[in-house]
């Protein structure tokens, strides 16, 4: 059996013209959200939240629907990555520097809409987007009429 090595990281979205925008990374012909290596001592959420600091800077998640997470199937020798939803009230996106490469890991970013977001993305990728659009719609309904799920909720 195959060691599974676990990523996480974050759908970030935020508020634009009454419509969700989503943050997107490349690397190389790759679209991705912000995601990396859980490293040892660290739970996935830890992980999820220090990535997207490293990555673009954004220090502002609001987990606002609660904890509820997706993952992928394993792929790329047995790695399955956990995604989260939060949004942020920040557009501005830094990319870090990676201390391993000397450069930011990514060659671009951008705030797109859910349809735009499909085109650019993988397979893989656009399951966890098709998820975090349904999880903001049923959100929205719920803040609408007053009710609110469990963030315990997987």
């Amino acid at each position: 059996m195959k060691i599974r090595t676990m990523s996480a990281g974050v759908v970030v979205v935020r508020e634009e013209d009454d419509s969700w925008r989503l943050l997107l990374l490349r690397a190389f012909q790759y679209w991705d959200s912000p995601k990396g290596r859980v490293e040892d001592g660290e739970t996935p959420l830890q992980a999820a939240v220090r990535e997207v600091q490293e990555e673009t800077g954004l220090t502002d998640l609001d987990f606002f629907l609660g904890h509820d997470y997706i993952e992928t199937g394993p792929y790329a020798q047995g790695k399955v990555a956990r995604y989260y939803l939060a949004r942020t009230g920040t557009r501005r996106v830094v990319m870090g520097i990676s201390p391993d490469l000397g450069r930011p890991e990514h060659q671009e970013y951008r705030w797109v809409g859910f349809r735009t977001a499909r085109k650019l993305a993988s397979p893989r990728v656009r399951r966890v987007l098709e998820w975090a659009e349904r999880r903001l719609r049923e959100g929205t309904q719920e803040t609408a009429h007053g009710t609110h799920r469990s963030a315990e909720r997987k």
